[in-house]
């Protein structure tokens, strides 16, 4: 569980240096047939900042932990990149379509975490 909470930590240091906002964590691990242990989600104002920030933790944890995602989809649009590293999924929106889909609330029996934002 220490690799996966050291993945998770370095996939929000990524956001952050991307200034992503609204950073969340749902811990899915004590759910029975969850499909991954964490999601991370995020938002970018736009579709280039999507970019930059999916850019960043698909960068930043291949060099920091050495681990590359099992596949990444939306990159061409960039509206909503999902990165899957196996344990740990993550998400980076455009707000409008974080708000629509509410990933956040399709989990209420997991547990949340919000991190700060960094200005």
């Amino acid at each position: 569980m220490n690799d996966v909470k050291n993945l998770v930590n370095h996939i929000i240091a990524a956001c952050q240096e991307k200034k992503a906002k609204n950073i969340v964590t749902i811990d899915l691990s004590e759910l029975p047939g969850a499909i991954c242990k964490y999601f991370v989600i995020c938002d970018g104002n736009t579709p280039m900042q999507v970019s930059a920030i999916s850019d960043e933790i698909i960068n930043s944890v291949k060099k920091k932990v050495q681990d590359r995602p099992i596949t990444t989809d939306g990159l061409r649009e960039a509206r909503w990149v999902g990165i899957d590293y196996g344990t740990v999924i993550v998400h980076v929106f455009i707000p409008e379509l974080r708000d629509f889909y509410d990933l956040e609330h399709l989990w209420a029996d997991a547990k949340l975490e919000r991190i700060p934002d960094i200005d």
